[in-house]
């Protein structure tokens, strides 16, 4: 078995799909629109072939989005070394993004930096 996408409901899904596409490389499709639900979606496509699908409804209940709750916490995307983790950081501070936590090594061995996408969510960025 292999994970087919994720998916993240997001209250702005125009900002959202530019972030992904702008910062992390994704290719979008055109987009669905269900006129009775008022549903609309993106598939981003990632160089792996990952996929994550980008929803929004009329009314979505809007939640805090504490860090440290049951659920899904972050997703991650490979940036290829160190030097891009360092590289990409830098752009998201300069565009105004919150790091959440600078690129470093974590204990498990990881090289990698964390940022809040525009709605709030963590965004690892790893080599």
């Amino acid at each position: 078995m292999k994970i087919e996408h994720a998916a993240l409901y997001v209250n702005d899904l125009e900002r959202a799909r530019e972030f992904f596409v702008k910062y992390l490389g994704a290719k979008s499709n055109d987009g669905y629109q269900n006129p009775r639900t008022g549903f609309r979606s993106y598939f981003l496509s990632f160089g792996d072939g990952a996929r994550l699908e980008l929803m929004n409804k009329p009314e979505l209940a809007e939640l805090p989005k504490e860090p440290e709750r049951a659920g899904y916490a972050h997703i991650a995307f490979s940036a290829g070394s160190k030097e891009n983790v360092d590289t990409l950081t830098a752009k998201l501070k300069a565009d105004g993004y919150t790091i959440v936590s600078a690129p470093r090594t974590t204990g498990d061995g990881y090289y990698e930096s964390c940022i809040a996408d525009i709605e709030g969510n963590r965004i690892e960025i790893t080599v």
